[in-house]
Order: C-alpha cells, then structure tokens, then sequence
C-alpha cells in the first residue's frame, strides 16, 4: 500500500490537479449527512461545465471520492481545514471528465489496455512505478513488482482484517492504473499541441535584433502632473475612454460586505475556575504513585512527562533550581493560555552533561609553524587583556573569527561531545566558572574559553498538567447576546455604521469575494458568511449572527457586481485619473508640437517637473527608459526613428515624450538563428501546459454556483 501511495505522489502536477481522484468501492453517501439543501425550490444544480448541468449528487459523489482517498492516505477523516480542499478537488475532477476528456475524444487520442500493460509490466515501465519496486541494492526488482500485481489475481483471504488490506491495497493500485492512463492520455494531447508549435526564421531573427541592437538615445520627458491648469473632464470625456477601454473594467461575479466582530475570551471568572480546578488536581497529584499516568490521563497539553537537563530547564523551574526535590509540586501557574501543575518525578545523574561557555576562537593564516606561533601569540595577548580587566564579550567582538563574534563569543548551552574533544574537556573538566588559564588548541585555531555555566550531569523527570482557560458557556452566552442584540431591528448600510460606531466597534471592510473564497478579511475559515452573501444577501441587507471559531460577528451586504462588464457609474472614480492624464497629455503636446529648440530651452516651459536624460544601450527587449520607466510604445518610438532624427512629441504611459535618436547599432547579421529560434520555442512550450488547461476551461464556459449549497 505504501508502494502505491509513492506512486501516487509522483505524478505531474497537472495530473494531481485534474486526475489524481479516488473511486469509492463502496455505497455513496452524503458527505454532509442529509446534505445540505437548495433555497431555490427543486433547482438542484451546482452549476454548469461545457453546457452540461452538475447536479448537487452528482457533486456530493465526487466528494465522497475525494474523501474516501483521504481516509485511506491519512488513517483519519478529514477535518474543517481539510474540506474545502477535498471540494475542490471534487470539482476539479469534474472539470476533467466533463470539459478536458471530452477535448482528448476529439482529437481520437486514445490509451489502449496494452500500452497500460506496457506501462506497467512490459518494455516500456513507468518511471515512478520503477522506482517505488527496489531491491536491496537500489535497483529496479522487476519480481517485487510482478509479486505485487499477482496477489490481485489470488482469492481474496478470508481473513477479515487480511481482507480489509488486501481490498484496500486492490483500489490503490486500481486508482494508481486508471491514473496512468489518464497521466498517457494528457501527455498525448500535450504533444500533439506542442507539435503545431513553430518558430519561423523570421520570428528567430527578429528576437536575435530585439536582443542585441542597440540605440543611443536622448529624451525630453514631461510627466502629465507637469499641467498645474484646472482642467476638468465632462462626463461624456469619462463616457468615450470607458467605451474605448471597456476591457479593463470585465468583472468576475463579486460581492462586498462589511462586518463587526464580538469576540469570544474568557473573562476573569473562567481564569479562576480554571485555577481553582487545578489547586485541586495539585493536591491529588502529590500522592499518586504513577505520575505519568495520572498527568496523561488529566491533561490538555501535549508534553504530559518530559525529561530536563540544566540547559532546557524551563523558566518556571530553573527559577527554583537549586530547591526542586522529587515530589515537589510546583503551581498552579498561568502559562500563555493555559494554567499549569507540575511535578518533580525524579532528580538524578545522566551520562550527558550540559554546559555552558564563551569563547573567542583566533585563526591561522595557513599551517606553517610560523603562522600557528603569530596566532596563539595573538590570542594569549588578548586573553591577557582580559585577565587585566578588558570586557570579554567586547575582545570577542573585535577579534572573533567564527559565527558567534557578532554575540560577544557566547555559545549558550552545549552537551558534552557536541564539541572537538580540546575544546569539550577544557569546559566539562573546569572546576568553577571564569576564565579557562591558557588558550586551547583544536584544528579551528586557538580558543580563549569562559566558562558561565559549570559541566552539569543533572536530569530532571517532570509530569504536568495543564488546563488551557476557555471561554465557560455563560461567557460565550454574553457575547451571542451582544451580537444578536446589535443585529436586530438593523438594515442599511449607513445605519448598520452608524450604530456601530455608537457601541465603539471597529467596522472591517471586505471588498470584492468571489463565489469559491473561504476567508474573509481577517477572520480565517468563513466560508459560511461568503455562502451567505452570495445565497440569501441583497444589498443592505444585515445578517443574523455568524459563529466563528473565536468570535461572533455580524455583517451587512454593501456591494455586488455581476459577470462581465462593470457598469460605468461603478467605475467612474477609476476612470477619471487616467482622463485626466489625456487631456493633460493634449495639453502639453500642444505646447511643443512643431517646436525645434534644444530639448533645454523645451524643458523651460514646464518647469523643474520636465526631465532630460539619455540612454547608451538601449534595446527593443527592455520596454523602460531611464527616468520614465515601464513604456514600450516610447522603447518603440526608438527604434523607428533614423539616426539623427527627432520624433513628434507623443503620448506615453506616465507623461509625454519628445525623442532624439543619436545612433543606432544594428546587430550583424547571423547565418544561423537556431539558438533564438530554441529559445523561443522552450518558452511557448514552458507555458503549453498551464496554457492548454487554462484555454480549455475558458472553452468550457463554466458556471460555478456551489454556493447556493456549500
């Protein structure tokens, strides 16, 4: 079984993402119980994929599909986190049957049961599969494999948890075949595609000249915020640069809201009971025999017995060191989230010991004695500067030669035998903490040693309760209350604001969810306020009181925008800066058109806010000119100019342009462009995969309304 899951996760992120889905072999049911259910009467699709409706079961099987894989993957179900990603899975697959396949029907590209046999166990083995059947000696154990597919041919054992894995491993490789298939029909498709891919000499050429001619340049550069004039643009100004540019405003079906929050948090009185609580564990937990037991059994937290030396003693007790004896109890004690107990088990000797130490490590230059006698020199001076009163940490800071300089020398703790063994015996040996009275040779160079922390051998065994503090049913009551009691008798926008900012609560903005979104804003996993919005909302309209993980919170629908075109009074805000810059951009050419002085004398008429600047190497590829930035219709202008020729002034992406071309250097010409030609090619085929998919999709026309249900 393992095996399969290998070869499972090897496949192509293409085929994971459309392919890589679990039959059930087993009866069907709904993920979600009874299911949820349709507010739009008898409607029971979830949306359309190449004209063909997807029915709420026939989505719900998919998911079971997707489910049942993760059960027998993970071991476990799959929990809230977990969810959302099956469901999307579950619609991908969907995708692939009912828009991708059908594109591979097209064009006849079939996978025949002998080229899976092929694939398989014949001339040709897959990859994956090859490497996922090794013998000992790494290589491809083409028995192991032919082993493994046999037990599929044998009765089933009669055995029942024999029988549970055999049919497990069954549907594995099952899945894993069927996958192969699917993986050979898209790669099929791929190449087919792929080969219609062609470069012309032409094309070659033209990249080989857009990368290496070369223009030397000089410009007069006039932003459009140059024009201090009040100039202001009609609506009929907004109206035409809408019209002509509509295809920046297509729009994706979004809705807006905005929402207040009513946290959950325990108050004072569920901190104390807590407490309270533990004082009482405290006392049972002196006396019991098994500690280990009694703290697994009671405790929240992961860590129920854990065993401590002198440099991983937590705060709480290495505050106490010196007075913990086996059964002291210690606490109860908040801790972050949590109220704490904890008992000393046992205290004694471990053949590993902690210690702790400084050191100011002094390199040689090369190993020559000479260079070894200048070093060791060099640090006993310095250690005897130390020994005269100089700070430590400040000597190692100026003369450290390894990582820990920059930390004064400081190396925390370490146990015995993490360091060279010169090092280790001069800090374990030592019998008080200071300095170590010579420098210590290993093969890193010369160390000069503090010692702050003595060899300790000690271990401690500690139990520990502990009891994370959660808000009590009355404290979670309190705060539904609140909620509700905001949420009612409340709609509209302003008025929803309004009242919010009465109670002194901070209003959160969620612009623009789309249908399949999960988080909202802040608030993590609210697919149930996106549901909402989409399912049930109107603009204005205030919800009732959605629960949250760690938090109440209340929501008004402000905006909603349908698929396609956003509607030019939504826009108009947007559109009007970029009128703006037009009719600036008019201005300014009007100033200079038919105008030859010096690109200086131009420059007077607007002020400090013109530029004049220059380039040596500019080239057709790099789409930006110094000064100006991203413009490739100016990177254009360029180029088509002659040398020694001016161009008109003209319209660019951040203000207008007057350009002098001083001279242009065009690449000698190549009698073979193969490798801008291979180039090229390696990118249309780099972006085949994603693009093919994508283009498929588009094809489909699909409709997504999962949310009517999910």
């Amino acid at each position: 079984m393992a095996l399969i899951g290998t070869l499972r996760n090897k496949m192509t992120k293409w085929v994971v993402g459309f392919v890589a889905v679990a039959i059930s072999a087993f009866v069907l049911n709904d993920l979600f119980g009874n299911g949820p259910t349709s507010v739009f009467g008898n409607e029971n699709s979830v949306g359309k994929i190449g004209g063909m409706t997807v029915t709420l079961e026939e989505y719900q099987a998919a998911i079971q599909e997707r489910e049942n894989n993760y059960i027998m993957n993970f071991g476990r179900q799959p929990g809230d986190r977990e969810r959302p990603l099956l469901q999307q899975q579950a619609w991908d697959l969907l995708i692939l049957e009912k828009a991708i396949k059908p594109e591979f029907e097209k064009v006849g590209i079939k996978v025949t049961d002998d080229e899976v046999w092929d694939m398989i166990q014949g001339r040709n083995i897959d990859e994956n599969i090859k490497s996922s059947f090794l013998d000992s000696a790494g290589n491809f154990d083409r028995s192991r494999l032919l082993s493994y597919i046999n037990q599929f041919n044998q009765p089933a054992p009669l055995e029942p948890q024999a029988l549970a894995g055999w049919q497990e491993a069954k549907y594995r490789w099952s899945t894993f075949q069927r996958d192969l298939a699917l993986s050979r029909e898209r790669l099929k498709y791929e190449n087919l595609l792929l080969k219609t891919s062609y470069v012309t000499e032409a094309e070659a050429e033209k990249d080989y000249h857009n990368q290496n001619d070369v223009a030397e340049v000089k410009y007069l550069y006039v932003p459009y915020y140059a024009i201090t004039d009040s100039i202001a643009a009609t609506d009929n100004d907004l109206r035409d640069y809408y019209n002509r540019n509509k295809n920046k405003y297509k729009a994706e079906q979004t809705r807006s809201l905005s929402y207040v929050t009513f946290p959950i948090r325990a108050s004072a009185a569920d901190s104390a009971q807590v407490r309270e609580e533990l004082e009482k564990v405290a006392v049972e937990f002196k006396t019991v025999v098994d500690d280990s037991v009694y703290a697994a059994s009671n405790t929240e937290g992961s860590l129920p017995y854990t065993k401590y030396y002198a440099s991983t003693l937590p705060t709480y007790l290495a505050d106490k060191k010196d007075e913990l004896t086996a059964g002291t109890i210690i606490g109860p004690f908040l801790d972050g989230d949590y109220y704490k107990v904890s008992k000393i088990v046992t205290i004694g000797k471990d053949t590993v010991g902690n210690a702790k130490a400084s050191h100011i490590l002094i390199r040689w230059e090369d190993e020559s004695d000479a260079a070894k006698k200048t070093a060791k020199e060099k640090a006993r001076k310095i250690l005897a500067e130390i020994k005269g009163g100089a700070d430590f940490a400040a000597k190692a800071r100026e003369h450290g030669t390894d990582g820990t300089a920059s930390q004064g020398g400081d190396l925390g703790w370490f146990t015995s035998g993490q360091m060279v063994k010169p090092f280790n015996d001069a800090v374990f040996n030592a019998k008080k903490t200071g300095l170590v009275n010579d420098v210590v040779e290993t093969q890193f160079g010369y160390h000069i040693i503090n010692v702050t922390g003595l060899a300790d051998y000690t271990a401690y065994s500690v139990a520990t309760i502990e009891i994370r503090i959660t808000p009590s049913d009355e404290t979670q009551n309190e705060a539904f209350l609140k909620a509700q009691t905001f949420a009612s008798d409340l709609s509209g926008v302003d008025e929803f604001k309004e009242k919010a900012k009465g109670e002194g609560l901070t209003v959160t903005d969620a612009n623009d969810l789309k249908t399949a979104d999960q988080r909202v804003s802040n608030l993590g996993n609210a697919r149930q306020m996106v549901t909402w919005l989409f399912r049930d909302a109107s603009v204005g309209e205030v919800s009732d009181v959605f629960s949250l993980e760690s938090e109440y919170v209340v929501a008004v629908m402000t905006d909603e925008t349908d698929e396609g075109f956003r509607p030019f009074e939504d826009v108009k805000q947007e559109v009007g800066p970029a009128v703006l810059n037009e009719l600036r951009g008019k201005k300014i050419i009007e100033k200079l058109q038919g105008k030859t002085d010096s690109f200086e004398d131009l420059a007077k008429l607007f002020g400090t806010d013109a530029i004049i600047n220059s380039s040596s190497d500019l080239k057709l590829n790099s789409n930006t000119l110094p000064s100006v930035g991203l413009d490739p219709i100016a990177v254009g202008k360029v180029f088509s100019l002659e040398n020694g020729k001016r161009s008109e002034p003209f319209a660019g992406e951040n203000g207008v342009l007057i350009i002098e071309l001083q001279n242009k250097t065009i690449a000698p010409a190549m009698g073979d462009y193969a490798v801008f030609k291979n180039q090229l090619l390696q990118g249309l085929s780099g972006r085949a995969s994603y693009g093919i998919s994508e283009a498929i999709k588009e094809g489909a026309n699909i409709q997504d309304k999962r949310y009517r249900f999910f």
